[in-house]
């Protein structure tokens, strides 16, 4: 080995390079504050591995880039793992930034005559940056998508800054070219310019040396073994760490990404929410302070630096800023969570809060606006569980793409359509935890499980008729039917109960029934005698047909019961309460949304929303 090293280093000059390098001189010798740097560029040859072979399976275009993260995520061998390093060490990267640039300042390698140095060093910090933005819209999906929306339409508030921002995102709109110049960015460019300046900034380094800290205390020492040993350990732990992550959590995959479905839980990530969040303090046209204005005049600050401390009081200034500056990030980073999690984090009555008012409201404010957050990354996580379980389907994702797959999806469409539509009145919550839709202030009946023999049977119950669950937030509180349930129903004889009860639940099997639900399919082929029974009791003892029609017999006071929650029953529903079939006269806020049919333009709902929204409700999926 020895031999064939030196026939090498005869020819190439490899030798009196690698000796220069490992028997650098330390002054005051090998120290634990010295690793940042060495582990820096291990994470940034571990970015470039990891994702040279990502960039293997991936495919950059709006039709296949979260097709083909699927494909890594869930049938790659070792693709999750894989992407988890890549994932997480793009957050390692951002902390041990962050403690090298404290390091360089506090022990002042900054100053003469190493200023140019730590010019290239804030170059590659914001190369860093920009790879850590331009990598989180790649996998195309909900969250990536539109939290980079929000971050490049800041670019349009600075001068000038409308064209820069069509020409990174392509054209006007988000779309293809938006995604085929990120990659661009993040897999080409960024990363040439990275390994430029990172050249640039050891060979400096090589010329300079190490700005010894309090090196007369101690003997001074060599690269080998001593740093090296330190510099290993530490990238070592930080490698640790970091597949340690990767084997604990995966890297996150949301829903296909849909620019016409808005995503109210889109945050950026973690070492970008500190902006995030004080934007919110800049509102208006004071949004162009917050978002371009102080982080141009940071970003200047930390470039003068090598001059200002050229004193002993600017150094001290230098220190001090630097330290506020993470000080404040990690106080806005925490304001952010605080507020997104307030409802999870803060389980206060309001009687606990002393009659102040001011407190009371703000109270409610956060904990409303904490609800919202939390409810919209709930339905963001089942949509994206859903897209996931569709494309490992026997199905398959389409040629068409996974959008389009989720778009067919009359789980995740009619889910959709019902928070878009419905949720404004009407909760959609049980048992079942996959398809819980809460309200915060519900004003309607709780649809979840409608037209199912249970849910019937609470709508005949005394007890709960007037309760939230069914008329108790309506104008129908009062009504003939919750009268009729009250007095037919709850003021019987304690020794005629038995029999009323089990008369009930005829009834409500016979009308469940009348909604032919594949869930109860084959329960109520077997309990055909008692729905007939049911169907009797219906128009004679319980004399429903006083009020509804019920098989062409009965008065129209009330809806018609025929075909009740039927897929045919609830589209018409759907498009026209106050049709005579069912309210026309006391509707209780139930908007219309398809009554025009000769003009279907002026609709809210399309017929063929309002059949998949119907769908949904009665679980055909």
């Amino acid at each position: 080995m020895k031999q064939l090293l030196d026939w090498i280093g005869n020819r190439t000059g490899a030798g009196d390079l690698l000796r220069a390098g490992l028997y650098e001189n330390i002054p005051g010798g090998a120290r634990w504050r010295y690793v940042w740097g060495s582990t820096l560029v291990l994470t940034f040859f571990t970015q470039l591995i990891t994702g040279m072979f990502l960039w293997m399976a991936y495919s950059p275009s709006t039709q296949t880039a979260w097709e083909s993260v699927y494909y890594i995520e869930h049938q790659m061998q070792g693709g999750s793992l894989l992407r988890g390093i890549h994932h997480f060490t793009a957050s390692a990267m951002v902390v041990l930034l962050a403690l090298h640039l404290m390091q360089v300042v506090i022990d002042g390698a900054y100053r003469a005559p190493r200023e140019f140095n730590f010019w290239i060093g804030l170059i590659l910090m914001l190369l860093v940056l920009g790879l850590a933005l331009t990598g989180y819209l790649l996998p195309w999906d909900q969250k990536g998508f539109w939290a980079t929306s929000v971050a490049t339409n800041l670019t349009g508030l600075a001068p000038g800054g409308e064209a820069v921002r069509q020409l990174a995102i392509g054209g006007t709109n988000y779309g293809h070219h938006t995604l085929t110049r990120f990659f661009a960015l993040h897999a080409g460019l960024l990363p040439a310019l990275l390994m430029f300046f990172l050249v640039l900034h050891l060979a400096l380094f090589r010329r300079h040396g190490i700005t010894a800290h309090r090196a007369k205390d101690r003997a001074a020492a060599t690269l080998w073994p001593d740093q090296a040993l330190k510099d290993g350990v530490a990238c070592l732990a930080v490698l640790a760490v970091v597949v340690g992550l990767a084997l604990w959590q995966k890297a996150e995959l949301g829903a296909p990404a849909d620019p016409a479905s808005p995503y109210a839980a889109a945050r950026p990530e973690w070492y970008f929410l500190f902006l995030f969040q004080m934007l919110k303090h800049f509102t208006g046209a004071q949004e162009f302070i917050g978002a371009i204005f102080i982080p141009a005049l940071v970003v200047l600050v930390l470039f003068l630096m090598p001059l200002v401390g050229r004193w002993r009081l600017g150094h001290r200034f230098n220190a001090a800023f630097l330290l506020t500056l993470f000080g404040a990030a990690g106080f806005l980073t925490y304001q952010a969570l605080h507020e997104d999690y307030y409802a999870t984090w803060h389980n206060v009555e309001e009687s606990q809060l002393a009659g102040d008012e001011k407190a009371i409201q703000r109270h409610r404010d956060r904990l409303a606006a904490s609800r919202d957050f939390l409810s919209a990354r709930h339905e963001a996580r089942l949509e994206a569980e859903r897209a996931i379980a569709l494309a490992g389907s026997p199905r398959k994702i389409p040629p068409t793409g996974a959008l389009s797959m989720l778009r067919a999806d009359i789980k995740a469409q009619g889910r959709r359509l019902f928070r878009d539509h419905c949720t404004q009145c009407h909760a959609f919550s049980g048992t079942d935890t996959n398809r819980n839709m809460y309200v915060a202030r519900p004003s309607a009946s709780n649809l979840y499980g409608f037209a199912t023999r249970q849910w019937i049977a609470g709508l005949l119950d005394p007890q709960r008729i007037d309760g939230d669950h069914y008329f108790g937030l309506t104008a129908h509180k009062d009504g003939e039917m919750v009268e009729w349930v009250k007095e037919n129903i709850g003021e019987v004889d304690e020794e005629d109960r038995a029999g009323v009860m089990a008369e009930v639940e005829l009834v409500a099997a016979a009308l469940s029934a009348q909604a032919k639900l594949k869930v109860q399919a084959e329960q109520d082929q077997r309990d055909a005698e008692k729905i007939a029974q049911g169907e009797a009791l219906l128009k004679d003892d319980f004399a429903c047909i006083e009020c509804h029609r019920f098989g062409g017999e009965g008065e129209r006071e009330g809806p018609d019961l025929t075909g009740y929650g039927s897929w045919e029953w609830l589209v018409a529903f759907i498009s026209s309460p106050e049709h005579e079939r069912f309210y026309p006269e006391t509707n209780d806020r139930m908007p219309s949304f398809a009554e025009h049919l000769d003009q279907p333009q002026r609709n809210t709902l399309t017929q063929e929303q309002i059949g998949i929204l119907a769908d949904w409700l009665r679980s055909e999926w």
